[in-house]
């Protein structure tokens, strides 16, 4: 029979510097029963302290949930993540440097995992280079309190590489559905199946403690073995948590675990505004047959579009986590999809994207320089790290920045099909210098790399010369609201086209079904 535990039984079995993994991904897979309990053990008690606290991206919803759980001073001596941007009590102990930290793009954790489990000493891989993780630039050291390097260049097959490596986990939170009496673990309720296996694997090769939670028990051998995900060899602990959520926002929705599919007319078109003008004009470089990746932000709510247009199937959809076509969510349900055809782990996610499968990625940006270089990593107060950011950029054939022209509260309305800046933003995203490389212009030319930077207001894209306008919104002023609001003069070599009257009203554009006619206009 299984152990069972209650969950502040089990994390009494986490220790003072023990390498915690974590599983989970944004708002999906969180072990919350084991975060929220180890997290008010320290409260009571002040232990365990100086844990490295390891994890492939962000798990938490911006100020509480998840991760945001251990983010107390003394508690965590080191982490090692993806992406803090679900995790601001995090960013502020990472700036005032409360402790030591690390940002690994998420694909090259997501695949440290197996590595780990493997018993090799990390991975190697191009993903990075010429990034501020390459250590030549910042090594992925998020703050002055971070010393050591665990990332270094190696030279093989005539070329460079990076060499990442993490300690060895001797502790794992994980996640699934259903557990049976031997163990068993099966992920039928789950958006995603992300890397639990990997992460069990690496820590029981290690010879530590694996602890996870599920929603509820099944007798033994009841459960699909096509639908089980996890040997029961390789869980030590069980924490049950019938109320466990799907998602942050969703208790449980069958269409996102693919037990039952809903008509798209489900799927209701977001409310119009500058953002979805902007994911609008995005769309329109989709190609039929492409194999497309959605990221967070602006660049999410393409799929809702495609919904509303009528061409999701000309395309296929996916998001790093795994899951593989349908219409992504976004916000506190990024990472999930309703209808998904496949949902697969996430690191065989990674190898598609690293060997340069995808034929487009849409990504966010938060500041471009005249070069065309892209941060989204570090600014201002944040300091939210990669995500799969780098290993998508770096290795599709073309990539679309999606984000506001300007920063801050502005008041632009949309009227008459037009653009009317009343109040810009207050702060400018086009500057003379990025705070942090998180794409390399100069390495995406030398790839031959299509990239364009879409806005409410203007179109660039990229040469070898840097950053080229090519569209302007109806509306607007060249020099007053674009030119006027950058850190560089862009440059113009023709006249900007307007960008589609139809981007700037309410209704349906009309794509005819497909997005064929919609490349063959650039």
């Amino acid at each position: 029979m299984i152990s069972i535990l209650t969950s502040r039984d089990a994390v009494k079995l986490v220790k003072s510097n023990d390498v915690l993994f974590v599983g989970g991904n944004g708002g999906m897979g969180s072990p919350e029963a084991l975060l929220a309990a180890l997290g008010q053990r320290f409260l009571g008690s002040g232990k365990p302290r100086g844990i490295t606290l390891a994890h492939v991206t962000g798990i938490g919803a911006v100020t509480e949930k998840g991760l945001c759980h251990l983010a107390q001073d003394g508690l965590v001596g080191c982490v090692i993540g993806g992406n803090f941007g679900l995790q601001l009590p995090f960013m502020e102990l990472i700036r005032n440097n409360r402790l030591r930290a690390y940002n690994f793009p998420q694909g090259v954790i997501s695949q440290m995992t197996r590595a780990l489990a493997s018993g090799q000493p990390g991975v190697i891989t191009h993903v990075g280079l010429d990034t501020y993780v390459d250590p030549r630039l910042e090594g992925g050291k998020m703050n002055d309190a971070t010393k050591d390097d665990l990332i270094e260049v190696v030279g093989m097959a005539g070329q460079d590489w990076l060499f990442y490596r993490m300690p060895r986990p001797n502790v794992a939170f994980i996640r699934g559905t259903t557990a049976d009496e031997d163990g068993y673990v099966s992920m039928e309720h789950e958006a995603s199946t992300r890397e639990d296996l990997s992460i069990a694997q690496a820590v029981k090769s290690n010879g530590g403690i694996v602890i996870c939670q599920v929603k509820r028990l099944a007798r033994r051998g009841t459960l699909h073995p096509q639908l089980v995900k996890i040997p029961g060899y390789l869980i030590d602990h069980f924490v049950i948590d019938p109320d466990q959520m799907q998602t942050y926002a969703t208790s449980y929705d069958p269409s996102r675990s693919g037990e039952t599919k809903v008509p798209l007319t489900d799927i209701s078109p977001d409310p119009f505004s500058l953002k979805r003008i902007i994911a609008r004009r995005a769309a329109m470089e989709l190609r039929p047959g492409d194999v497309v990746n959605l990221g967070v932000g602006i660049s999410a709510m393409i799929s809702n579009v495609a919904a509303e247009e009528g061409f999701s199937d000309d395309v296929t959809l996916t998001v790093e986590s795994g899951v593989i076509g349908g219409i992504p969510g976004y916000g506190r349900e990024f990472g999930s999809a309703v209808n998904p055809r496949v949902i697969v782990d996430q690191p065989y996610q990674f190898d598609f994207y690293d060997g340069g499968g995808l034929d487009c990625a849409f990504v966010s940006f938060a500041e471009v320089d005249g070069e065309g270089n892209v941060n989204v990593t570090r600014f201002g107060n944040r300091a939210d790290g990669a995500g799969g950011f780098i290993n998508i950029t770096q290795n599709t054939k073309r990539v679309v920045f999606s984000g506001l022209f300007t920063g801050g509260k502005s008041d632009i309305l949309v009227e008459d099909g037009k653009l009317h800046i009343r109040t810009d933003g207050n702060f400018d995203k086009f500057v003379g210098s990025v705070g942090q490389i998180s794409f390399s212009a100069r390495r995406a030319v030398k790839k031959g790399m299509k990239v364009i930077y879409v806005t409410e207001r203007a179109v660039f894209e990229l040469s070898e010369a840097g950053l080229t306008l090519i569209e302007i919104a109806p509306g607007v002023r060249l020099r007053e609201d674009v030119i006027g609001r950058m850190g560089f003069e862009p440059i113009i070599r023709d006249t900007p086209k307007p960008m589609d009257l139809r981007l700037f009203a309410v209704e349906r554009m009309g794509l005819n079904g497909n997005c064929s006619n919609l490349a063959e206009r650039r």
